[in-house]
């Protein structure tokens, strides 16, 4: 009898495609639906996760947008700790599509609002990446002007992108309901003081998500029409959930929601793409070696390599990479995390 599942390739089935594949290097894992090259315009933004595929890419040779460079006496690792070059512009973690919609429509008019900015002792921070400027600002003039420099550089940037890559990492999230505003922190955190009729704590759902991937999408066309988008989801866990459910069930419910949302959003979208990061790192089958930091939260160097390894060479940019050890003064997984994750936060003031 003939029937579809006579003539399905080797990727179509789990003896073939899974348990009979090369797992250091699942070739046929993931067809990019739009080829990259190192020409291509890429702008990325993300959440934790995504510093390593900015990272890859730069390292690849690719054209990785920059909009606010480092100053030239500067040392790199303390313009890494103050935002540069980790993202397209100085963004901080977007960890949200609630949060990256919003920041799309602030580059797109130029707004600045004074209510969105904090005090950190005697110094002021910007609310929507509160840990941007380690030390603070001397005032809130300054954090309004610092604000629309950046928002102003984000929009030129986006107007320059061919392609927006986009690490989706959380679907909770605390709102400033004065302001109408998602948060990348909670208040009182990293600068702020909460204040419980006023912060709100949120958690989309994928209906939702992907109403703010639509709404992104049409963002996208005004700065630069025909733009494309490749999305991922962040493997990295949750570090503190405040949904009065077990940290572990959070973070599944997490990933879960935003990946079927993307996986709606790219079947809908010709324009889009999605990258199996999530899956290389959390499903057994793939994730071969060590791929997790003693906590199980960080991805090692190993895990970070065969995953952009796999990225690289579906579009054809080079081969697997080198497991990359953790700089000396980050030998300490949670000290790493620290240096690059605001979320971390939240599980470190919970300890004290």
């Amino acid at each position: 009898m003939v029937h579809p599942y006579r003539s399905l390739p080797p990727r179509a089935l789990w003896h073939d495609g899974v348990a009979g594949a090369d797992r250091h290097r699942f070739a046929d894992l993931w067809r990019p639906r739009h080829a990259l090259t190192r020409d291509t315009r890429i702008a990325t933004f993300g959440s934790c996760f995504a510093r390593h595929v900015a990272r890859a890419l730069r390292e690849a040779g690719c054209t990785v947008l920059d909009a606010e460079p480092r100053p030239p006496m500067m040392p790199p690792a303390v313009a890494e700790a103050r935002g540069y070059g980790v993202f397209a512009a100085r963004t901080g973690n977007v960890y949200t599509a609630r949060q990256m919609r919003e920041l799309l429509e602030d580059a797109a008019t130029g707004r600045v609002d004074p209510r969105l900015v904090w005090r950190r002792g005697a110094r002021f921070v910007d609310a929507l990446r509160p840990r941007i400027e380690p030390l603070g600002m001397g005032s809130e003039a300054e954090v309004l002007a610092l604000r629309a420099w950046h928002l102003e550089r984000l929009a030129r940037t986006l107007r320059q992108a061919e392609t927006l890559v986009l690490t989706l990492g959380l679907t909770e999230f605390w709102e400033d309901a004065e302001a109408g505003r998602a948060l990348p922190l909670c208040p009182g955190v990293a600068g702020g003081t909460f204040d419980p009729s006023r912060h709100l704590w949120r958690q989309a759902r994928s209906a939702e998500v992907l109403e703010e991937l639509r709404t992104i999408r049409r963002l996208l066309e005004r700065f630069r029409p025909g733009m494309r988008m490749l999305l991922t989801v962040s493997p990295v866990p949750l570090a503190a959930t405040a949904s009065g459910d077990h940290v572990l069930l959070a973070t599944t419910r997490a990933k879960a929601v935003l990946r079927a949302a993307v996986a709606e959003f790219v079947e809908d979208t010709p324009e889009a793409d999605y990258f199996p990061a999530l899956e290389l790192a959390t499903h057994p089958a793939c994730a071969t070696g060590r791929w997790w930091e003693p906590d199980w939260r960080g991805v090692t160097a190993e895990g970070v390599g065969r995953i952009m390894g796999v990225f690289l060479a579906a579009q054809g940019l080079g081969p697997a990479l080198p497991p990359r050890p953790l700089p000396a003064e980050a030998a300490d997984p949670e000290a790493a995390e620290d240096a690059s994750c605001d979320e971390i936060l939240l599980a470190s003031v919970a300890r004290r």
